[in-house]
């Protein structure tokens, strides 16, 4: 079976990190998130991926020189201009041939991490004869997204959109929804589903396309209680990092190739030093260096990252080769690649420091985003 992987965003949220990098591109517990996605893929039997890339498509393919991932065969297909979800699936199916034939496809995310069992919904679509099937997933807080409601067969009746005050916490809704469950950016598409989709332009999945199937009772929907979760702000990137560590997602052992588990529950990649106290949950990547009288807890520390004496890392990502000096301070922020924290900084309430990017020492920052 085949998969159209959306990957074309700026990832703006997660800026300056993306600035350089497509966000798909960075690294969850060392291993690029794109790769995470595939290997779910893999899972259920998926044995080609199409990438629908917009920013930045040679990081992809400079990646990736053998055209795989994990033994999945990837193939490439580049938007000549943004054309908004619905029109970028279009594009990425029509350029790989999903548009004609017989075969249902599955369309993803990008940026979801999840243990959803594609092979149950996959299963569900063909059982209800769908055109195309949405994997719903609850939430906490219902107001602040769009609802899928369904029929009890998991028809979709609609999709409910709340005022824009609402989704940002201005205002309070009139009424409950009528369900907490949203799109989880999982789809089983059958071929005929692009037809409905002009070819190369803007055209939105959830307010255009769906709609219109919902209304001609083709369109299907269900829900899911398995690990799911949008990486799309910074907070939620380093969640990510921290889920995967703290042993919440099902299908991940061990957190990234290669590591081991110690004794007090610590992830190590491949020759770390750990002269300093290390607190589980916690990844110590490859040749990466914990200093004696350093203290990092609940955080990844990227290979060949650098944690100097008297520095304190908490609830944060250090990306691969970060350093923090002598007696810094990171708590619930991220370190590009290469960045370097300077002594006696304090980074809290979640900066952003870009790859190669310099805080001198001294400085305190909260909530700040560092350009390099």
């Amino acid at each position: 079976m085949k998969a159209i992987v959306l990957v074309g965003g700026k990832g703006t949220r997660l800026r300056p990190l993306t600035l350089s990098t497509p966000k798909p591109m960075l690294p969850i517990v060392d291993v690029p998130m794109i790769e995470r996605i595939v290997d779910h893929l893999a899972r259920h039997d998926i044995d080609e991926v199409v990438l629908s890339l917009g920013y930045r498509p040679d990081a992809f393919v400079d990646a990736f020189p053998e055209g795989a991932i994990r033994g999945v065969k990837l193939a490439y297909a580049v938007e000549p201009e943004p054309l908004d979800t619905a029109g970028g699936i279009a594009f990425a199916a029509r350029a790989a041939g999903l548009d004609v034939g017989d075969e249902r496809f599955v369309v993803v995310n990008g940026d979801v991490l999840t243990d959803l069992d594609l092979t149950a919904l996959v299963a569900f679509h063909d059982e209800r004869g769908a055109e195309a099937t949405i994997a719903l997933t609850p939430v906490e807080n219902p107001a602040a997204f769009g609802v899928v409601p369904t029929h009890d067969d998991g028809r979709v009746i609609a999709f409910i959109e709340p005022p824009d005050a609402v989704k940002k916490g201005l205002e309070q809704p009139k009424e409950p929804p009528p369900t907490n469950l949203i799109n989880a950016g999982f789809y089983v598409f059958e071929p005929r589903v692009i037809a409905r989709i002009p070819e190369n332009r803007k055209v939105h999945l959830e307010t255009v396309v769906f709609p219109a199937m919902a209304e001609s009772g083709s369109l299907y929907a269900q829900g899911s209680d398995e690990y799911w979760l949008d990486t799309g702000t910074a907070a939620l990137y380093i969640r990510a990092n921290l889920d995967i560590v703290a042993g919440l997602r099902s299908t991940i052992d061990p957190v990234a190739p290669g590591a081991s588990q110690r004794n007090d529950g610590t992830w190590t990649g491949d020759g770390p030093v750990l002269d300093g106290a290390v607190e589980s949950p916690a990844f110590i990547g490859d040749a990466a260096y914990v200093a004696s009288g350093a203290t990092v807890s609940r955080s990844v520390v990227g290979a060949g990252a650098r944690v100097e004496k008297g520095a304190v890392v908490d609830g944060s990502v250090l990306l691969p080769g970060a350093l923090v000096r002598s007696g810094a301070v990171v708590r619930d922020s991220i370190v590009g690649p290469e960045a370097v924290i300077g002594a006696g900084a304090d980074l809290t309430d979640v900066c952003v420091v870009e790859g190669g990017a310099s805080v001198a020492d001294g400085v305190a920052l909260r909530g700040e985003r560092v350009e390099a």
